[in-house]
């Protein structure tokens, strides 16, 4: 199709036919998950990922799949292919990565999200924005709802990511109210489960590779600050739901699980479910990391009928599992620092 030429709307068989699906970051935690749910579901997937902090492992199973497609790409470069819908997860996730390189993760949220809604734009694909929780800062108001603006430092350690965020979602409903395109911006919460980067800092996957190792599990502050914690199956239903949903949907939606519970009671389930002889200690709260965190999901379950279904121990006995198994076959024996 020539450059110029606008290829032709699909909205009207959206539900009869195979789609051709791109995901950005597909061999991300997420993404890989998603890509499996999109693949099971019958439609072409085509996977883009540059392997920053993703991974081949993680879409081994789909290699062999016909309809499951792989590109090594950075997605702060434009990318031309023609595709229906665009699932944008391309983005570290975790502070240890997105602060190793912080002026890259300002880009990947930015200039990615420009080419991505170039490509949407082009084509005419609808367009899902993977947003975060991180929009809303350390917030004032909890539980968190999407009519709040939040409470961020936009020149902090953790501003790479949260203003890159940000200025995302500024570019989706611009480009939305300008050019038209139909999109659908998730914030999402929290989100814990297999194929969880061992290294990455966050809670979930520190306390259990902590617990499992038997050595002394990090809690820092006074372990007050409060989380809420949805098992990644879920997340990927909301995902699926939200690009799915009727065209008025556009978000942004809250995707999370509304059950808060404090990082010291985390802490306390991660040892019994592990049977962990690991001990806490404390180390000082990094720089504007949120005292509490929470989702109102109100509008997800009005909007697209959606609401978390696993528990937080059924959830975290999956993920134990899972890293039990990588540690025994020798997988993480060597961890080096993000980008490696």
């Amino acid at each position: 199709m020539p450059m110029n030429q606008v290829a032709p709307a699909v909205e009207e068989t959206r539900v009869t036919t195979r789609r051709r699906v791109l995901v950005t970051g597909g061999a991300g935690f997420l993404g890989s998950h998603l890509c499996d749910a999109l693949v099971a579901a019958g439609h072409d997937v085509l996977c883009v990922d540059n392997f920053y902090t993703g991974s081949k492992d993680n879409i081994a199973g789909l290699l062999a799949n016909p309809y499951f497609e792989l590109i090594r790409h950075d997605v702060t470069f434009p990318l031309y292919v023609e595709v229906d819908e665009i699932y944008n997860l391309a983005c570290p996730a975790s502070p240890v990565h997105y602060q190793y390189n912080p002026v890259q993760t300002v880009k990947t949220s930015v200039h990615g999200a420009i080419n991505m809604l170039g490509l949407a734009k082009r084509v005419r694909a609808r367009i899902l924005q993977a947003s975060t929780s991180e929009v809303y800062g350390d917030p004032t108001v909890h539980p968190q709802t999407e009519t709040y603006w939040g409470h961020t430092n936009p020149i902090g350690l953790r501003a790479c990511y949260d203003e890159g965020k940000r200025c995302a979602e500024t570019l989706f409903f611009d480009y939305h109210r300008q050019h038209g395109v139909a999109i659908r911006v998730a914030r999402i919460f929290n989100t814990y489960g297999p194929r969880m980067h061992p290294n990455d800092g966050r809670v979930v996957s520190n306390f259990i590779m902590q617990a499992l190792r038997n050595a002394p599990i990090t809690i820092y502050g006074d372990g007050a600050q409060t989380r809420s914690f949805c098992y990644v199956d879920d997340l990927i239903d909301g995902l699926i739901a939200l690009m799915n949903a009727g065209s008025a949907t556009g978000g942004p939606i809250n995707l999370g699980n509304p059950h808060e519970f404090t990082i010291a009671e985390l802490a306390d389930v991660v040892i019994e479910l592990t049977g962990s002889r690991s001990t806490l200690v404390r180390r000082p709260l990094p720089s504007d990391d949120p005292r509490q965190r929470c989702p109102d999901i109100t509008q997800a379950g009005a909007q697209i009928g959606w609401a978390p279904r696993v528990p937080l121990r059924e959830g975290l006995a999956k993920t134990i599992a899972y890293f039990d198994a990588q540690l025994k076959q020798g997988v993480w024996a060597s961890i080096g620092k993000p980008g490696e």
